[in-house]
């Protein structure tokens, strides 16, 4: 009696498996766990050539190619595209098959999911029968219940409906050639949608609840975390880790159960709304809390006629696919916003009672999946973010190149291996810019003009056109800052004017004279360097602020224009940076600025990443009080404007020295301990 026991606990510990989908996320981790069983033997499917990555694998499983065997074959061949004599071999000597190779992207074309989910099925349930095995588990997903509107059941299968989507449909076809065409004892495992480890967060791609991490990190960069925000409601949403996925398939699969014909869905007994989830996830990235939902479902009442014709519209498509690419999202993603089934699994409740295994509680893992994608599967990362690999064998222009902020930007274009031209109205500063360069092992093409002045300009322009062909990258930083109250200013109109010519109209000029030639080539960037006084209508700087929100304004409307035509803008409402240009202005000295080598940053930044506007959230916070609230923001701009006069020059006495209220010196105090 006690030899027969333990032949049969023998016999129990030296299973063979067979495994599709060995490889894949889910597949891997089973097979590890498989060939944690003591004597266990695993065969797996692998596609011929494929060997040299193997090694990978055999390192992650800590298995020898003599419990680990490769099978050449293809899921997409009849019986697997097994040779015959591996067949013969393997005849009988399969205690269970797990099937997990799928097709599980949802945006796959149909005829790829069809030729693997439905075909590389029915391939896989002959070869079971061809090799005589005693088991086959199969693992499905929910996607085989469609879109079915309720709770659907575990031993439900023909319900199903709304499965129009490729996705589904191969699922629950997939699912059908099992439960109708095995000729061995059969299983079927439904899990909910798969994320990445609940222990480590490692995942292998972009997908489900992946899709909205670009859009929450997007919300984190521009918003600050206390804010809050407004989130997306829709239907509930089943999310699982990859790990209690495993750890049910093993743990089934070698209980003391009767397993034939059974279904188990694979999922957390509670789920959680679409909101929700969202919600989790902004706070495990330490992105604004979504505290205001709008429900999606809102979008139902929209005929779907209408919904027909307004795509039928180029730019709402446009629209619409610059956002998907933009965000990362797929075209069908807004499908599944208002997810309608709910799972019950009474079944799997009762198969892992006495287990321990549990589903453990997204919001006690969100943050370890969150962490792992910024990591490792942002798709920014795959991106070359430096500026060699933007600018390096272009050419790029920096207007008032010679000093501060032009100056600083022509140091890094040109160390990034750019063409780097800088004008300018001094020779001398020129030069001396140029020797600089020298010095740091790289060059300048220098050019001396003044683009306010109409003649020198066009001359300019054409001189570059003539020796360079044109620009790639046009940096618009040449500028004139002017600080004098108006009431300062009623005999001084051509401050106004002067300003304007530098600002506004020498931009344009030199604006205007490359544009055509980035038009034709079909590429070209814009960057203007505008002012957070846009934002804040700053006073005391009528003159300064006005030519720059021209240059703004101008800038909306040239790159709405040229938007299909490969040529980009880019403004960045600078702060206050420590330049001669605010050396003047006293009282700056306690203000918090920008070093020149820090402004430079943005316009690289502005150069690799191309967003239509960079700004600091102090200029965020100007802009937005202004457009909610603009009578409160004009008193605290007139208390500033009252606090800190006009300087002696500004009122056109050089001997006096400025008297600061005993409020501005306060605030002064403060600020040196503030940074923005």
């Amino acid at each position: 009696m006690l030899r027969l026991e333990f032949r049969a606990f023998e016999q129990e510990q030296r299973m063979r498996y067979f495994v599709t989908g060995a490889t894949g996320f889910i597949g891997r981790r089973l097979v590890k766990a498989l060939l944690a069983r003591r004597g266990a033997v695993v065969h797996f499917l692998v596609r011929p050539g494929s060997e040299a990555k193997l090694e990978a694998l055999y390192a992650y499983w800590g298995a020898s190619r003599a419990r680990a065997v490769p099978v050449a074959g293809d899921l997409t061949a009849q019986r697997l595209g097994i040779a015959p004599e591996t067949l013969k071999a393997l005849k009988g000597q399969v205690d269970a098959i797990y099937h997990l190779a799928a097709v599980y992207d949802l945006g796959a074309d149909a005829a790829s999911q069809v030729e693997v989910n439905v075909e590389g099925t029915r391939h896989l349930v002959e070869f079971a029968k061809a090799v005589d095995a005693g088991h086959l588990h199969h693992v499905s997903s929910i996607a085989a219940a469609g879109l079915y509107e309720g709770v659907f059941r575990e031993d439900m299968f023909d319900e199903a409906e709304g499965l129009e989507h490729p996705y589904f449909m191969t699922k629950h076809e997939s699912e059908k050639i099992v439960r109708t065409e095995c000729k061995v004892p059969w299983t079927v495992y439904r899990p909910a949608l798969v994320v990445g480890d609940s222990r480590t967060g490692e995942m292998d791609k972009v997908d489900g609840p992946y899709y909205f991490f670009k859009l929450i990190q997007r919300m984190r960069q521009i918003l600050p975390p206390w804010l809050p925000s407004v989130g997306i409601e829709g239907g509930r949403i089943n999310i699982v880790p990859v790990d209690f996925v495993v750890q049910c398939i093993d743990h089934l699969s070698h209980a003391k159960l009767d397993l034939k014909g059974k279904c188990y869905h694979l999922v957390d007994p509670q789920g959680c709304r679409v909101g929700d989830v969202l919600d989790i996830f902004s706070r495990a990235a330490h992105a604004p809390k979504m505290n205001l939902f709008v429900n999606a479902a809102l979008l139902g009442f929209i005929p779907r006629g209408v919904k027909k014709s307004l795509m039928a519209l180029a730019p709402v498509r446009r629209i619409r696919a610059a956002v998907l690419k933009d965000l990362g999202l797929p075209d069908d993603i807004f499908t599944f916003i208002n997810f309608p089934t709910r799972y019950d699994r009474r079944e799997l409740d009762a198969a892992l009672k006495g287990s321990g295994i549990e589903c453990p509680r997204l919001e006690d893992y969100a943050w370890r999946l969150w962490d792992y994608w910024e990591r490792h599967l942002d798709p920014d990362l795959s991106i070359d973010r430096s500026l060699k690999g933007t600018v390096a064998g272009k050419v790029v222009l920096v207007t008032g190149g010679s000093s501060g902020i032009g100056l600083a930007a022509a140091h890094k274009f040109a160390e990034a291996g750019a063409t780097t031209l800088i004008c300018g109205r001094d020779a001398d500063k020129l030069e001396a810019a140029c020797q600089e360069a020298r010095a740091r092992g790289y060059a300048f093409v220098p050019y001396a003009a003044d683009i306010a002045d109409g003649a020198d300009c066009e001359r300019f322009v054409q001189q570059v056109l003539a020796e360079h062909g044109g620009v790639d990258f046009l940096v618009n930083n040449a500028g004139r800052s002017i600080r004098r109250a108006i009431e300062s200013s009623y005999d001084r109109f051509h401050d106004f004017e002067r300003t304007m010519q530098l600002n506004y109209f020498g931009c344009l000029r030199v604006t205007m004279g490359l544009l055509p030639g980035m038009v034709k080539r079909h590429r070209g960037h814009v960057v203007n360097i505008s002012s957070i006084g846009v934002l804040t209508n700053a006073p005391r700087f009528s003159a300064y602020v006005a030519s720059k929100a021209a240059l703004d304004a101008w800038t909306r409307c040239a790159s709405s224009e040229y938007a299909d035509q490969g040529v980009t803008f880019t403004t960045i409402n600078m702060p206050l940076v420590r330049t001669p240009m605010i050396a003047p202005t006293q009282i700056y000295n306690n203000v918090p600025t920008l070093s020149a080598e820090e402004a430079a940053d943005l316009i690289a930044q502005a150069c690799i990443a191309r967003p239509v506007r960079i700004a600091t959230r102090l200029g965020i916070a100007g802009e937005l009080l202004h457009a909610l609230m603009p009578r409160v923001a004009q008193i605290g701009m007139n208390t500033s404007f009252r606090m800190f006069p006009d300087s002696a020059a500004a009122k056109g006495d050089k001997r006096a020295k400025p008297q600061l209220s005993a409020e501005a010196v306060a605030m002064q105090q403060l600020m040196r301990g503030i940074h923005f």
